[in-house]
Formats: C-alpha cells, structure tokens, sequence
C-alpha cells in the first residue's frame, strides 16, 4: 500500500477511490474548453477530460454458468473470482469446471489443501506448456513466434507438442489439437503447469467430461456419468464486460472487445483509448507496458 500511495504522489496521479465509473458520454453543453469526454461516477460525480484511456481488464466480468438443473443444485456453487483457498473444502469432494490457468491451478490447490477427491470438468483438452525449458521462459518463445502467420506456428507447434506438452491422455485428459496459436487469437492461451501434470499423474486430480446438467446432488457429464461434488467451482472463463461502459459509443467489436487498442486512434471516438483488451502469447503485461508508452505519447500530441 505504501508503495501505491508514494507512487501516486511522485507522479502527481489524483485518485478517485471508492466510487466505480459507470458511464463514459460525449461532452454536453457547459463542458470544460477542450473536454471531449463526461465520465460518470458511481456517487453522482463526473469528471471532464479530453482523454479517457479505458484499462478495466480483459478478464473483468465473470462467465456465470446457465447449465440446466442448476436451480436444483443442492451442493455449494463457487464462481472462481470469489476463490481465495482450498482449506475450506479439506475433506470435501469437488468439482472444478474449467481448463484454463485458473482452474487447472485451483484443481491443484485443491488438493494440496486436502480435498478427498477433486474432478476437472474438460471441454476442450488444454494446451499445457511448463513455465520454462532449457531456462528459456515459455513467455520468451511467444515473443519470438508473436509475428509469425498462426498456420506456421500451429503446424511447429503441432511437432513440438510430443516433447513440451505432457501426454495425460491415459489419466482422462486427451491430447489438445494442433491449434495453439489459433486458440491465442481467439483469447485462450495455454495453461502454464503450476502442478496440475504432477497431480492428475498421481490421481489427486482426475479429468472427467464436461458438465451437462445438474440433478439434484448430482452433476450430469457428457459422457452420461454422474458425480456427486459437495462443492462445483466455476472457472468457465471471463469477458471484458465494457458495454454498460462504453457500449453506446460503437466502438466495440461483435464479442463486446474494442474494435481499436493501444495507440490506435477510433475513428468514432477520438480522445477513447483503450488498452489490455487482448490476451498475446508474447505476455500480457509485457504487452500493456508497451501500450501504455505510446498512448502517453499519442496522447501528448493531440
């Protein structure tokens, strides 16, 4: 908190705490000389500027499941969002649904806290890369195949796949497809092993088909089987969540992403700048370091 609090000051940042931003408008009559933008606060303020740079996260609004039966549900239901620790389900059976990070790491803190038994509900088999290899961070690779045409690096990444990515396919876990790169763009990066090969190998998290329907106790899997979890926890993924935002300014693209980024003026809406809106395989905070020095330049020109 220090840290934050000597950072502000040095660089003479004005915070706003406490109140959320609910809208951002055009300026109306009345507004500041050179004001292009209202923002609208959650206590009944608003703030005039000529810039808005919009950074709410890509992972903002969480996936909230609508599977069938889910009212009749009589065990606990957990969003991934409101997760902190395993400790209070030692002892208990659960379900994680999910194969993204978050819910591969939550299935291992799972059961590294003591869960009796943890199933990972899976969709789509992950792409699962160690963290390093060789010493070379994973994050190192995707900066260098970043420009590369998608095709070329799923067709390199098809290959390699037999000796970076673990066979799991005996412990329930079928081998993910020859699209890496494909999935990166479409916003769903590998999974980095933070211990999930190592406990589904040992049997302390066990792969099962995804989710179907709920009955009761029971959850209904794809393959017909049920299991009966005393605890479902919902990993199902996340989305930017900026229409109550910004929605009325079309500027967003058909999945609700901004249809410009970085230092990339709109078109629509100059003075919008938005930035940490998509998911690279060269790291997004790498990424958002590099977006924030050209929209402060871009800025400073106009």
């Amino acid at each position: 908190m220090r840290y934050l609090e000597e950072y502000a000051d040095h660089h003479r940042v004005r915070l706003r705490l406490g109140t959320p931003v609910e809208r951002v408008e055009r300026v109306g009559a009345g507004a500041p000389d050179g004001a292009r933008w209202t923002v609208r606060l959650g206590d009944g303020s608003s703030v005039a500027a000529r810039h808005v740079v919009v950074a709410t996260g890509y992972n903002h609004t969480p996936v909230e499941p609508s599977w069938p039966g889910l009212d009749t549900f009589t065990g606990e239901l957990v969003l991934a969002r409101d997760y902190r620790t395993g400790r209070p389900w030692a002892g208990r059976d659960v379900l994680v649904v999910g194969t993204g990070n978050t819910g591969t790491e939550i299935a291992t803190d799972l059961a590294e806290q003591g869960a009796t038994r943890v199933w990972l509900a899976v969709r789509t088999p992950p792409h699962i890369l160690s963290r390093t290899r060789f010493g070379v961070p994973a994050q190192a690779t995707g900066i260098a195949v970043r420009r590369l045409p998608p095709k070329v690096v799923d067709r390199v990444a098809g290959v390699l796949a037999v000796v970076q990515e673990p066979d799991l396919s005996e412990h329930g876990m079928p081998r993910a497809g020859r699209d890496l790169y494909s999935r990166v763009l479409d916003g769903r990066i590998p999974v980095q092993d933070v211990g999930v090969v190592a406990a589904i190998r040992a049997g302390r998290v066990e792969p099962v088909a995804a989710v179907e329907s709920l009955d009761g106790g029971e959850v209904v899997l794809a393959d017909g089987t049920r299991v009966s979890p005393d605890v479902v926890v919902v990993a199902t993924g996340y989305r930017a969540g900026l229409e109550p935002l910004v929605g009325h300014l079309d500027v967003l693209g058909e999945r609700g992403l901004p249809v410009t980024h970085g230092a990339e003026p709109s078109p629509t809406a100059p003075g919008l700048w938005f930035t940490g809106y998509t998911n690279p395989i060269s790291g997004m905070l790498r990424e958002l370091a590099i977006d924030a020095q050209k929209i402060a330049r871009a800025v400073t020109r106009t």
